[in-house]
């Protein structure tokens, strides 16, 4: 791991801030500077990207009403 000492301009610093007071668990500004990165560089093919999963409904349904109760079974192939 690298550690590295940054200047940043006072409106980042600023918006930093405020966004980890505003959060409602305790985060720490290198959690925050870290994930900012890692989704900059991702969004630009550097890393692996953290999109969303997007799940798109079938066309056309099983036939089965009860899939997401006996799922198990199902996935079992009893």
């Amino acid at each position: 791991m690298r550690r590295a000492t940054i200047t940043l301009p006072d409106d980042i610093d600023q918006a930093l801030v405020q966004f980890v007071a505003e959060q409602p668990e305790p985060v720490q500004l290198s959690t925050v500077v870290q994930s900012a990165v890692r989704e900059f560089l991702g969004e630009r093919g550097y890393l692996p990207s953290s999109a969303a999963l997007r799940i798109r409904p079938s066309q056309q349904g099983s036939g089965h009403d009860d899939v997401s109760v006996l799922h198990d079974r199902y996935l079992s192939g009893a």
